[in-house]
């Protein structure tokens, strides 16, 4: 099979993600040539991209929708990578889908990237966070762009009290999430993009005991880390959501799906409902996207209708 990425195949068949290009970092102490400011600042997202979500959500839980633009490219990313075309779709509250870039007239998110660097010849891959004044990508990094939502921004955050980096547990989540990166995050990827039989074989496999060891730690426990809801949840829940519509078929991850595991489907459901997490979540843009981009994957582009997908049901993980 041709890869879908060339550049991150090994020969042996394996899937290996480019490194993020730009981690500069914003500041509210002037250490950085970039300074906090309520409206300097613009997030580009595709709400089908689980790396993207984690974005939306982290600004959207501190409330920073007032403070940080959001603009969403379309779904659908052909050889000229991402754009801004036509709306379509359900769109978050204060979002932005614009037949071009509201802040530059870019066609394509690329060309952002040949503003910051005219040489870049990598992937185009969202999220970004572009400065305004400068006119230059500050960030492509969805870890760095969610610890600056939580903390730089603060004092223009509509809310303050919303930790998702609580200082006590540091450690335990940083390592939980570099677990959850390899294994599941990424793990997935690794198993979707596999071009011979023992490399997909060996990253399901270790995707699927992954989520076995979640599941059980999961059956003591409300969320990962007891009652509170922090940053590895959600880097969680951006794979999740997306597992039972677009990785269990399309990404050949079928040994179960996720509402076959009692545990992980109703913590999923129990963090869907929590406010304004599901105008974040758009199951079109997501199918559209993954079917009909990765064509090496699905050459006829054909974007199947189901599974049939409630998460609204009571989900009774507040007895955990």
């Amino acid at each position: 099979m041709k890869a879908q990425f060339p550049t991150e195949q090994t020969e042996s068949g394996e899937f290996q993600r480019q490194e993020d290009a730009f981690r500069e970092w914003i500041s509210n102490d002037g250490s950085t040539p970039y300074a906090s400011a309520a409206g300097r600042y613009h997030l580009y997202v595709s709400l089908a991209c689980p790396w993207a979500s984690r974005t939306v959500i982290f600004r959207k839980l501190k409330g920073l929708e007032n403070s940080i633009g959001m603009t969403i490219v379309d779904p659908i990313r052909d050889d000229q990578g991402w754009a801004f075309r036509d709306p379509s779709g359900k769109l978050p509250p204060g979002a932005r889908f614009e037949s071009t870039d509201p802040v530059n007239g870019f066609k394509f998110l690329s060309e952002a990237y040949k503003a910051t660097d005219p040489n870049f010849d990598q992937r185009v891959t969202v999220p970004v966070l572009w400065d305004k004044e400068t006119k230059r990508i500050v960030n492509n990094c969805e870890d760095d762009i969610c610890r600056m939502f939580n903390d730089v921004f603060n004092d223009f955050a509509e809310n303050k009290d919303v930790d998702l980096f609580p200082k006590e547990i540091e450690a335990e989540n940083a390592k939980l999430c570099d677990f959850l990166y390899n294994n599941v995050n990424n793990g997935v990827y690794k198993v979707g993009f596999a071009t011979r039989q023992r490399p997909y074989e060996i990253a399901c496999r270790k995707l699927f005991e992954a989520l076995d060891q979640l599941e059980k730690r999961l059956s003591t426990s409300r969320y990962l880390f007891d009652n509170r809801i922090v940053e590895a949840d959600w880097r969680f829940f951006c794979t999740l959501v997306r597992f039972d519509a677009v990785y269990h078929g399309h990404f050949k991850c079928n040994l179960r799906r996720i509402i076959d595991y009692p545990n992980l489907q109703g913590y999923l459901m129990d963090l869907y409902q929590q406010p304004g997490i599901s105008d974040t979540v758009n199951f079109d843009h997501i199918k559209r996207h993954y079917y009909m981009t990765h064509t090496e994957i699905n050459p006829t582009r054909i974007v199947p209708i189901g599974p049939v997908i409630d998460l609204t049901r009571s989900h009774g993980r507040e007895n955990y």
